[in-house]
């Protein structure tokens, strides 16, 4: 009988081993995929800085959650695979596998990514119009179709400048001081000029201004505090006028749509999760570093002149409607341009920002 008793528990603690074994079994293995991440800026530019120190880590914490997923990230920044206005290009020919595009160089192919550029003497605030701008680009089809057409599905847009400001070689007070003279900017911002007397627009990259600026090329650029702190615009520009012309997104972060197609969907998630944080992050250290940076202009030797609220709204006022024009060329494409613009306006009203000039006035109304 005792023999019995020991056979069966013999017995019994080889199937437990064995279902221990067939139970447990081999680790499943951590897939690695590969990612190439372009921008023509440089490592030091505020948002390739915060890609590098704030989007990668946060999709590698998601996807270290499961284990399933491990990405082999390559970075290439600064012009080594491709320039400032190539990234675009770049993603869709497949050069890069994730891309910040710097959307104002692409007017003519990303127009609806200028919504913030065609309204401004708004919102000073990166964080309330990078969340508008991406709000009304989840909520209308209009501009992940531009990306669809180059190849690219969108994540999220970024705004990286608290406010565009006017940056001059000589003492500038008013709009009186920049007549007649030649103002760098990147893209649409260049419109503002035009209810300027004699003012000309030359467009250049923000790795061109300083050069721009010393070589007399301009007199005045457009640029944020940020920047012109990062790119020491203070040696050849230091008088600022703080005109507030308004946050504008500029940067765009997209994925080759072959690329994309391959993900598992687990990466994609990520992605798209912390592609928005991303966007908070960035708008929100751009404004941190607002004040820090006019103290840092000051103390490299800047000078900063408060623009006077009615010369403000006088510049508003002078330029032409780009806002409203911008509108109309999307209706005629068939695409909602009143209707992205005025919930636009809304969003940004809804967070306590109202226009200097009603820019819906002309839009449809």
């Amino acid at each position: 009988m005792m023999g019995r008793k020991t056979g069966l528990a013999a017995l019994g603690l080889v199937l437990a081993a064995t279902a221990s074994i067939s139970t447990s079994g081999p680790a499943s293995a951590t897939e690695t995929i590969k990612a190439v991440v372009i921008d023509g800026y440089p490592a030091r530019a505020l948002w390739v800085q915060e890609f590098t120190n704030f989007f990668i880590p946060e999709v590698d914490k998601r996807l270290a959650e499961t284990g399933n997923y491990k990405i082999d990230w390559q970075e290439s920044y600064g012009g080594s695979i491709v320039k400032p206005k190539g990234v675009l290009e770049g993603v869709k020919l497949g050069l890069g596998d994730i891309g910040i595009v710097t959307t104002i160089f692409h007017s003519s192919k990303l127009p609806s990514q200028a919504i913030s550029a065609v309204t401004p003497f708004v919102a000073p605030d990166a964080r309330a119009v990078a969340r508008a701008v991406d709000e009304i680009a989840k909520e209308y089809p209009t501009m992940q179709k531009e990306f669809e057409d180059q190849n690219q599905v969108y994540l999220a847009t970024g705004v990286v400048l608290d406010t565009y400001q006017l940056f001059s070689k000589e003492p500038i007070s008013s709009l009186k001081d920049v007549e007649g003279g030649k103002v760098a900017g990147a893209g649409m911002n260049l419109r503002y000029l035009e209810g300027i007397d004699g003012a000309a627009g030359v467009r250049g990259g923000l790795t061109d201004f300083y050069n721009m600026l010393q070589t007399g090329l301009v007199d005045h650029a457009m640029l944020w505090p940020e920047a012109a702190k990062t790119f020491k615009i203070a040696e050849v520009a230091p008088y600022m006028l703080k005109a507030d012309l308004g946050a504008v997104n500029s940067k765009t972060i997209t994925v080759n749509k072959d690329y994309w197609d391959g993900l598992p969907d687990e990466v994609k998630q990520a992605l798209q999760e912390v592609a928005v944080e991303y966007r908070d992050h960035v708008a929100g250290m751009a404004m941190d570093r607002a004040q820090a940076s006019r103290d840092a202009f000051v103390a490299a030797g800047g000078t900063i002149v408060e623009m006077d609220p009615a010369e403000r709204e006088a510049w508003a006022k002078a330029m032409p409607n780009v806002a409203a024009e911008w509108a109309a060329t999307l209706e005629k494409k068939g695409e909602p341009g009143n209707e992205m613009l005025q919930a636009y306006m809304k969003k940004l009203a809804d967070a306590g920002y109202q226009p200097v000039r009603d820019w819906t006035a002309d839009a449809g109304n």
